[in-house]
């Protein structure tokens, strides 16, 4: 399994400069990818614009959106933002949608969050036909989310899946799902499995306070979420092995606390 690591795009109040910085870093280091969150009513940093920057500090380390929020932007936006970034870093941008399940954030676009699974399948097929727009027909696509058509729209269009995070277990049966889907719609081999965590090692109240804002449309499921960052290197390797022994070919550990000190001491827990 592969393990990546996020940049802070959606932590608020990040310096543009550290997340140049940590894009820096980490291309030197055991990841072997840079992904990043999509948020628009958020204090963040685009996501594109945030992959398009470390494009130009990295050469190695792969990029990613994990996930973009597909349909708040129209088709011929996001097909040329994704190969816009992908074109910037040489082909190295692993491109993950999803719906998203925040409606402030529809509402901020001006964009009606109903029949965004339809619209999410459009752009989709927009990206696999989408050559004479500058994107590459291999660009490798993963779909997010937990509902049965997100697993059917996986299937359909992309080369994988990725999940939202949470424990292994709850990975092991999001996976499942996935390859089953994949298997209904007689397609040859296996889905790529991503997953994803948090993490900000040392510190257990910064972190999870960004947590407990950053998911606060969830409710009282926040505090479940915030409980769940992973702050010793002990709670790292056990995350790490448990999502490995559930199939996981590539994990991202995203900061909560957008300290370039938290980039090292992972790199440190890793190697």
């Amino acid at each position: 399994m592969d393990v990546g690591i996020g940049l802070p795009n959606t932590i608020p109040g990040t310096d543009g400069r550290v997340v140049v910085e940590w894009a820096r870093r980490a291309d030197s280091g055991p990841f072997s990818t840079l992904a990043v969150l999509d948020r628009l009513a958020y204090d963040s940093i685009d996501p594109f614009a945030a992959l398009a920057a470390a494009a130009g500090v990295t050469e190695r380390v792969g990029l990613a959106t994990m996930i973009a929020i597909g349909p708040l932007r129209n088709a011929a936006l996001l097909v040329k933002q994704a190969a816009s970034v992908d074109a910037l870093s040489g082909g190295r941008l692993t491109l993950g949608l999803a719906v998203g399940a925040r409606l402030d954030d529809y509402e901020a676009a001006g964009v009606d969050h109903r029949g965004r699974g339809p619209r999410l399948s459009e752009q989709l097929a927009a990206l696999r036909d989408g050559e004479d727009l500058g994107v590459r027909p291999d660009l490798p696509l993963l779909v997010g989310g937990m509902a049965g058509p997100a697993f059917a729209r996986m299937a359909r269009y992309a080369d994988g899946y990725a999940h939202n995070g949470g424990p292994p277990r709850t990975f092991a049966r999001a996976a499942a799902s996935a390859l089953a889907a994949w298997s209904d719609l007689g397609r040859p081999g296996r889905p790529l499995l991503w997953g994803q965590g948090y993490f900000a090692l040392g510190d257990d109240q910064a972190g999870a306070a960004y947590l407990r804002d950053y998911y606060a449309f969830t409710g009282p499921f926040a505090e479940k979420i915030a409980a769940g960052n992973l702050t010793s290197a002990r709670a790292i390797r056990d995350f790490v092995r448990g999502y490995e022994e559930a199939g996981c070919d590539e994990l991202i550990l995203f900061p909560t606390v957008a300290d370039l000190d938290q980039l090292d001491r992972l790199a440190e827990v890793l190697a």
